[in-house]
C-alpha cells in the first residue's frame, strides 16, 4: 500500500475528537423534547428582550442595531499604535480598543531600568499623560467608543489620562462612551506575581472608578469583568461563568459598602467573555449566562431596574485555541468562534488574528480578522433574527446544564468566604491549575484532536510562511528616551504638589475616592509609576515592587 493511500485510510478512519463537550458533558446522540421537558419556557427561557434574557436583552436584537466591531491594537510606542487604529477605522472598525503593555498594565514606567525589553511588546507603551496625547492624536474623543484594556489598580491612571485629555479639550467627560476593563482581582491569575497584584488595593481603586464613573460619566461602562483571561488558562465554560461572576459579586459588593445602590451602577457593568472553539457549548454558555446573571441581581442584590438584569458583553474569540502549526488555518477556527458569539448575541467583538500563536497581527492579518466580522454581519444572514438556535433541544439541554454546574462553582465559592477568600487561600489558583493540566494531558494524550498539532500534520519544511510583525526597536528606544526628557523638563514643583495632595487624599482612608486627585496628577504629566508608586506607599507596600526604586521622594530631592 503506498503512503499516500494509508494517509488517506488513516484520515478516514480517525475518530470524532471527543464525544462530550470541551466542559466534559456527555452528549447523547439524539436530543428529544424529554430532555427539556423540565424546562418552563416563561420562567426559564422567555422571549428576546423579557426576563430571563436567556434568548437576548433586546427583542430586536442586530436588527436595531449591529455589534460593535473592535479588534484589540497595541503595541510599541503610541504613535505606532496610532497608526494602525487609523488603518483599522480606515477599514471599517467601529470602536477604538487599546491594549498596554506590560509596565504599563503593572504601573511601572517605561523607564524603569529592569523593564526595557518589556516596553512596547505585548501592548503599546503609556507611563504620561503625553502618551495618551499622541495615542488618541486626530481622534474625536466626544465622537468615538473607545475600550481601554486594563486590568490591574493601574486602571485608574489611564482612565484618569483619558479624562485629562477630553478636558484639556474642553470635551464634557458625562459624553464620552467607551468602557474600561478594571478588573483587578483577576490580574493574580496573568502571571504577575502577588507583589504587582495587592488585593485590598485593588478592590479598593475598582471600585474608585465605579464611584466615579456612576457620578461623573453615565456613558461610560466603568467595569468589564474578564472572564476571557480566566478561560485563556485553561478553565472550562461553567468555570468562566462561576469564577467571573464571583468575582462581579465582590466588586458590586464593594461599590454597595461606598452607599452607591444597585441600579445606580449595575447598568453599565458589562463582561468580556472567551468564544472558545466547541461551538455549541459556547452559545450555550453565553445564553446560559444571560439567565444567571438576571436572576442573580433579581434575587440577590434586589435590582429593580431592568437594566441591571441585563447580562452585557464583549467576546474575544479564543486565543489559546490557536496554533503555531498550519497558520492559515487559524482563520477558520476564529470565523467558527465569531460566528458562535454573534448566534449568542453578542454586544462587541474581537477577532483574534490567525498569526496570534506567532506574535502580534500585521496589519494582513488584523484586517483578515475584521473582514470575518463584517462577512458575518453583512453577507451569512446570521444577524436576521434573534437567538435564532433558541428552541434547539441540544442548545437549550446544554444551556440548562451550564447554568447547573455554573451555580454550582458559585455556591463553593461562597462556602468559602466569596472570592477574595477563595483567591487569598490559593483555591482559585489551584483549579485554574489543575485544569490547564487536565488540558494540555488530553492534547498530549490526543484525548483532544487539534488539526495541525497531534492530527493531520505536515512537515515542518512544508508549513506555509507567514509574515512577523515584529515592534521597532528605535521606536522603543525612542519612547524610553521621551520618557526621560519629560521627566527632566516638566515643572517638578507642580507635579510633587499633585502627588503630595494626592496622598493625602489616599491617607484618608477606603471611602476617599482617589480618581479626582489622579487626575490632577495625571495633568501635571505626573507618570503611572509615580501615581501608583505614591499610593501603594499609603498602604503599606514598598514604593517599587521591582525593588531597584527604594521611594518616589528621590525623584523630587
Amino acid at each position: 500500500m503506498s503512503e499516500c493511500y494509508e494517509k488517506m485510510v488513516d484520515a478516514y478512519f480517525e475518530k470524532p475528537s471527543r464525544l462530550r463537550t470541551w466542559s466534559d458533558f456527555d452528549i447523547k446522540t439524539t436530543y428529544t423534547p424529554e430532555d427539556v421537558s423540565h424546562l418552563n419556557y416563561k420562567k426559564d427561557i422567555a422571549d428576546p428582550g423579557k426576563y430571563p434574557y436567556t434568548r437576548g436583552i433586546h427583542e430586536d436584537m442586530y436588527r436595531g442595531k449591529y455589534w460593535t466591531r473592535r479588534e484589540v491594537c497595541g503595541y510599541g510606542s503610541p504613535a505606532d499604535t496610532n497608526e494602525r487604529f487609523k488603518y483599522l477605522v480606515e477599514h471599517g472598525q467601529a470602536g477604538l480598543d487599546v491594549i498596554f503593555d506590560i509596565p504599563t498594565m503593572t504601573g511601572i514606567d517605561a523607564d524603569h531600568p529592569r523593564v526595557e525589553d518589556d516596553v512596547g511588546i505585548q501592548g503599546t507603551s503609556l507611563p504620561t499623560l503625553k502618551d495618551m496625547e499622541l495615542l488618541m492624536e486626530g481622534i474625536p474623543l466626544d465622537r468615538v467608543s473607545a475600550s481601554l484594556v486594563i486590568t490591574s489598580y493601574a486602571a485608574p491612571v489611564i482612565l484618569a489620562q483619558y479624562i485629562a485629555l477630553a478636558q484639556n479639550q474642553n470635551i464634557d467627560i458625562s459624553k464620552l462612551r467607551g468602557t474600561i476593563q478594571n478588573d483587578p482581582l483577576h490580574h493574580r491569575f496573568c502571571g504577575y506575581p502577588p507583589s504587582m497584584s495587592p488585593l485590598e488595593l485593588s478592590l479598593k481603586m475598582a471600585v474608585d472608578i465605579i464611584e466615579y464613573c456612576t457620578k461623573n460619566m453615565l456613558m461610560w461602562y466603568p467595569m468589564n469583568i474578564n472572564a476571557y483571561d480566566l478561560r485563556e488558562n485553561g478553565i472550562n465554560a461553567p468555570q468562566e461563568i462561576g469564577f467571573s461572576f464571583a468575582m462581579a459579586i465582590t466588586y458590586i459588593e464593594g461599590a454597595l459598602r461606598r452607599g452607591l445602590a444597585i441600579d445606580e451602577f449595575a447598568p453599565r457593568l458589562a463582561f468580556y467573555c472567551s468564544s472558545h472553539i466547541d461551538f455549541f457549548e459556547e452559545i450555550a454558555k453565553l445564553r446560559a449566562a444571560r439567565r444567571l446573571w438576571a436572576k442573580m441581581m433579581k434575587e440577590r442584590f434586589k435590582a429593580k431596574d431592568p437594566r441591571s438584569l441585563k447580562f452585557r458583553f464583549g467576546v474575544h474569540t479564543a486565543g489559546c485555541s490557536l496554533v503555531p502549526q498550519q497558520p492559515l488555518n487559524n482563520i477558520i477556527r476564529v470565523a467558527y468562534e465569531a460566528l458562535a458569539a454573534v448566534l449568542a448575541g453578542v454586544q462587541s467583538l474581537h477577532c483574534c488574528s490567525y498569526d496570534e500563536p506567532i506574535g502580534l497581527p500585521t496589519e494582513t492579518a488584523h484586517q483578515i480578522a475584521l473582514r470575518t466580522q463584517q462577512i458575518l454581519a453583512y453577507e451569512t444572514g446570521v444577524a436576521n433574527t434573534t437567538d435564532p438556535l433558541g428552541g434547539s433541544y441540544y442548545l437549550e439541554y446544554l444551556t440548562d446544564k451550564i447554568v447547573d454546574e455554573a451555580e454550582k462553582i458559585l455556591d463553593e465559592i461562597e462556602g468559602r468566604g466569596g472570592m477574595f477568600k477563595a483567591i487569598q487561600s490559593g483555591w482559585v489558583t489551584a483549579e485554574i491549575e489543575k485544569a490547564a493540566y487536565k488540558y494540555q494531558k488530553e492534547i498530549k494524550d490526543r484525548e483532544r484532536l487539534v488539526v495541525g498539532m497531534n492530527t493531520f500534520q505536515i512537515p515542518p519544511e512544508e508549513e506555509t510562511a507567514v509574515e512577523v510583525h515584529r515592534v521597532s526597536h528605535e521606536s522603543v528606544k525612542e519612547q524610553i528616551e521621551n520618557l526621560k526628557i519629560l521627566k527632566k523638563n516638566r515643572d517638578n514643583a507642580k507635579v510633587k504638589k499633585s502627588l503630595d495632595a494626592m496622598r493625602r487624599a489616599a491617607e484618608k482612608g477606603e471611602k476617599e475616592n482617589l480618581i479626582p486627585p489622579i487626575i490632577e496628577a495625571v495633568k501635571t504629566y505626573a507618570s503611572i509609576g509615580e501615581i501608583i508608586g505614591t499610593v501603594r506607599e499609603v498602604y503599606g507596600l514598598s514604593y517599587d515592587p521591582l525593588g531597584v526604586i527604594q521611594s518616589g521622594i528621590a525623584h523630587f530631592a
